[in-house]
């Protein structure tokens, strides 16, 4: 998964900002929006949506158990209906792992 793992800090990412984050198309984020109920960036007066850090978070919930782990849309939905806080608990067990295997991979660079 090709996500940015950099500190989340921004009060708001744009679209394009979220669709480099995630290497989709702008198209694959409206279609999760809609498909999902815990995703509702928030739309300014032009209609621009706008990212919370938690729809993000929630975001990289989606692509894990979509890409990763091979849900089907209607079954990552009962997933994620039934067991949402156990899946933010395992997705920063997920980020904690990735930033350590990042650093890891730097060191042994390094030598």
């Amino acid at each position: 998964m090709s996500i940015d793992e950099r500190e989340i800090t921004k009060m708001y990412y744009t679209m394009g900002e979220v669709t480099v984050m995630f290497g989709v198309n702008p198209s694959m984020i409206r279609f999760y929006e809609k498909e999902f109920d815990i995703l509702k960036p928030k739309k300014n007066k032009k209609g621009n949506r706008l990212f919370t850090p938690e729809d993000i978070e929630n975001l990289k919930i989606i692509f894990h158990l979509i890409r990763d782990k091979g849900y089907t849309l209607q079954g990552a939905k009962d997933y994620l209906k039934n067991n949402i806080g156990d899946s933010k608990g395992s997705q920063k067990v997920i980020d904690s792992l990735e930033n350590l295997k990042k650093f890891l991979l730097e060191v042994r660079d390094q030598l």
